[in-house]
């Protein structure tokens, strides 16, 4: 699907490919992130690119993902999308990859059988241990590049590159943090009929500080939904290099402007709902399984306390109805305030089990 690019979206081709001449955009598949912009684009000699431009960057995302990009590449955690421009500074502020190895696991999941599935969420599961085993000394926001390395890299020689492989990060509580992960949906949520919602949760957290604060510190993605991962063919598993394919499972991320260090049952919590789970269902208990068992063999375990603080991260996950039920009422084809009521119905259940 060809798209028309936008005033921004000129402006940050401009600066990210002043040289190319590009022959047109398409479309990338759903987004209810209405602080980017995003396109795909097709060059005149065929090759391909993707560009985001953020229409505001309060919270630095810009910075983040391209950091975030860099440090897992370069330490093969993951694959992940070469960056090839970006400039977090830039009107706009921009960032440039090429296109992530494999096919799309929205476009693999929905063509695929019930076994095929799980497979898939196998390796889903097992790709998430592999980032979650990069572990900190504490919890924090990443703002940019720097010299900050986990567990990963322990033991390895780290060059004093330019630019930096490693992270830049505001060390804080976990409690903190997450709270900064709720004002970042705030940020970029599109509807403000349910703006209370992002108060009661975040009493709810603060609420929960004891609980919170002693969890594990562990790079997270923090946005682990189909359109965000692609799957390379389980024949011929391939990463950004050698080590990565060999014992990867084959999942590339994209669209990490929302990673942090943080705890690792979160983002576990928050992939089996985006994976899985509708408005308010539940889905089969043999895919959430099957993420798990993808978890635990890579892993040993599941996340430290992750039945204690689940409850708390599934209060948070309410958000991501209640931010957007403007699309959801347009997906689910229902009236608005049926959704703002069901939205409301489903906070005060997860507030119950907390």
């Amino acid at each position: 699907m060809d798209a028309v690019g936008s005033e921004p979206i000129s402006r940050g081709l401009a600066a990210a490919f002043p040289d190319r001449a590009v022959k047109r955009l398409t479309g990338v598949g759903p987004s209810w992130n209405g602080a980017n912009e995003t396109v795909g684009v097709v060059f005149v000699d065929g090759d391909r690119a993707f560009l985001k431009v953020a229409v505001t960057d309060e919270s630095r995302r810009i910075a983040r993902e391209r950091a975030v990009l860099r440090y897992v590449d370069a330490h093969d955690l993951v694959p992940v999308p070469e960056v090839l421009a970006a400039d977090p500074n830039g009107n706009p502020p921009h960032l440039a990859t090429a296109p992530a190895p494999g096919r799309g696991l929205l476009d693999a999941y929905a063509a695929a059988s019930d076994e095929e599935r799980e497979r898939l969420l196998r390796r889903v599961g097992a790709a998430l241990a592999a980032l979650h085993a990069d572990r900190f000394p504490d919890h924090g926001e990443i703002v940019g590049s720097g010299r900050e390395t986990g567990t990963a890299v322990d033991g390895r020689e780290v060059a004093e590159s330019d630019p930096p492989t490693g992270l830049s990060i505001e060390f804080a509580p976990w409690t903190d943090v997450l709270l900064a992960t709720v004002e970042r949906t705030r940020e970029i949520g599109t509807s403000e009929r349910l703006a209370g919602h992002y108060d009661a949760v975040t009493d709810c957290v603060r609420a929960n500080r004891d609980l919170l604060d002693g969890a594990p510190a562990a790079l997270l993605h923090g946005d682990v939904t189909k359109p965000n991962l692609f799957a390379a063919a389980e024949a011929n598993r391939t990463g950004t290099n050698e080590a990565t394919a060999a014992r990867g499972p084959g999942i590339a991320p994209i669209d990490w402007e929302l990673s942090h260090v943080g705890d690792p049952a979160r983002d576990l919590v928050r992939a089996e709902d985006q994976l899985l789970n509708g408005f308010d269902s539940t889905g089969p208990d043999r895919f959430a399984a099957a993420l798990r068992g993808g978890y635990r063999e890579r892993a040993g375990g599941l996340p430290d306390g992750f039945e204690r603080r689940r409850p708390v991260y599934e209060v948070v996950r309410v958000l991501g109805r209640s931010g957007f039920v403007d699309q959801w009422a347009t997906y689910l084809d229902e009236p608005v305030d049926a959704v703002v009521e069901r939205a409301d119905a489903a906070l005060r259940a997860r507030f119950d089990a907390v």
